[in-house]
């Protein structure tokens, strides 16, 4: 009987999970956990026992696009323009939060570095950013005292405040642009 139980609580796992995804697709991080669980068709209590917060479930719904951030980071890790390959990257975070609703509120929690531990989401996108920050750093092509906390915390803002505008990816990077390149003309 051990065995059947993990068994179901293996697809109960992957259905919920499956609900989660679409209604954090459709209502981004306010997705409710009760129309989750009746859509998935188990009780509440199931879905709090494999999601125990939201921030749980919002981190398990934003894990595989998160992933393909890391190995992105990992890929621009070597290119010749370190401003350029960091600033890809962050475009590529900008893109996802706001393709991804749901994915800038769990990456919000606790962005201090000491929490971080607790919010896989956000440890695994400091640690890939970080190196790309910091070659960017050590080649001037970035302030030094610049945080990938700070970047972070800034596309954050972005993505919340234009995901219920009209063409929020394109708003999302025009204000990103606006905050990278500042105010002031280039001469």
């Amino acid at each position: 009987m051990p065995d059947q139980q993990r068994a179901d609580a293996r697809r109960n796992y992957a259905r919920i999970l499956a609900v989660a995804e679409a209604e954090v697709a459709a209502h981004g991080s306010a997705a409710s956990l009760e129309q989750i669980a009746r859509t998935a068709g188990v009780g509440s209590a199931t879905v709090r026992r494999h999601f125990p917060t939201r921030r749980a479930l919002l981190e398990a719904v934003s894990h595989e696009r998160v992933e393909v951030l890391r190995i992105r980071a990992a890929e621009l890790t070597g290119a010749a323009d370190s401003r350029a390959a960091l600033l890809e990257w962050l475009g590529d975070v900008v893109t996802y939060c706001v393709e991804a609703r749901g994915l800038a509120a769990a990456l919000s929690y606790d962005l201090e570095p000491d929490s971080l531990q607790e919010n896989s989401c956000a440890a695994t996108i400091h640690e890939a950013g970080d190196p790309l920050l910091h070659r960017a750093v050590r080649d001037g092509a970035v302030v030094a005292d610049a945080t990938i906390t700070d970047l972070i915390t800034l596309i954050i803002g972005i993505t919340l405040a234009t995901e219920t505008l009209p063409d929020p990816t394109g708003r999302a990077h025009r204000l990103f642009r606006l905050a990278i390149t500042g105010l002031s003309p280039q001469h």
